[in-house]
This record gives structure tokens, sequence and C-alpha cells, in this order.
């Protein structure tokens, strides 16, 4: 028996490559506000994102989610991420 191919996905922040599983997607509707998406199932255009605050703040700091989805990014959808993970972090 073969073995399955596991999806690999580069996380914005830290840049490291990781199976897609262990990742967040943020996810950017046609219209639409840029979000977690926890299931990875959300129609629209993705990122990759560790579980560590920190690479969300190298990513914010680098601008990186906002080279990726080629629109501005307040910094209010940055705290309402940061409070998601750490929600999330919580409750893993």
């Amino acid at each position: 028996m073969t073995q399955k191919k596991i999806p690999m996905r580069q996380c914005i922040g830290c840049g490291e490559m990781f199976p897609k599983r262990d990742l967040i997607r943020v996810v950017k509707p046609k219209e639409g506000e840029i979000s977690l998406d926890f299931t990875g199932k959300l129609a629209g255009r993705g990122a990759y994102l560790c579980r560590k605050a920190e690479c969300l703040k190298l990513a914010q700091k680098s601008r990186r989610l906002e080279k990726s989805f080629s629109c501005r990014v307040s910094p209010e959808v940055y705290e309402v991420m940061a409070n998601a993970l750490a929600e999330a972090d919580g409750n893993s």
C-alpha cells in the first residue's frame, strides 16, 4: 500500500514548512473581512499561520498578509485574530 502524501504549507510568519493540518488558515473572501479559518474550508484566498502568537506578530510587522491578499489590513483585524488565536490555544 502506498503512503498518502501529506500537503505542506508555509507559515507566513516564520517561513517554516508544516503539514497543512498543523497550521491555521487566514482567509479573505472576494467581498468580506479577513478572518481565521480553523476548518480550512471557507471560500476565498488563503494564507497559513502557525498556532503561535509570535508568527502573527511577525506577519503583521512585515506586512505579509497585506502582500498575500493585495489589500490593506487594519490593526483591528490583527487584534481580532490575536484574540481568536489565544482563545483557540486555550481550548487545546
